[in-house]
């Protein structure tokens, strides 16, 4: 699995956007509208619902992974 810093949206609970930790963070990250929610990697347990097949391939389409999470953990 490669790290991803993961964001959450402050007004949608449970959506979550994972940027690669190699990667630009996406600009409407920065409106205010999102808090950093920590790293996921090999080390760190991931959400419940993060599906690695999923963020492969919307990384590599969109340069980040949307999803939603159960998981209160990773809820803001």
């Amino acid at each position: 699995m490669r790290s991803y810093n993961l964001f959450q949206l402050k007004s949608v609970e449970g959506l979550c956007c994972a940027v690669p930790e190699a990667s630009s963070v996406p600009p409407f990250i920065g409106a205010g509208r999102w808090t950093f929610g920590g790293k996921l990697d090999g080390a760190s347990r991931q959400p419940l619902d993060f599906d690695d097949r999923a963020a492969d391939t919307a990384v590599r389409f969109n340069g980040f992974y949307l999803f939603q999470t159960m998981d209160r953990r990773f809820i803001a």
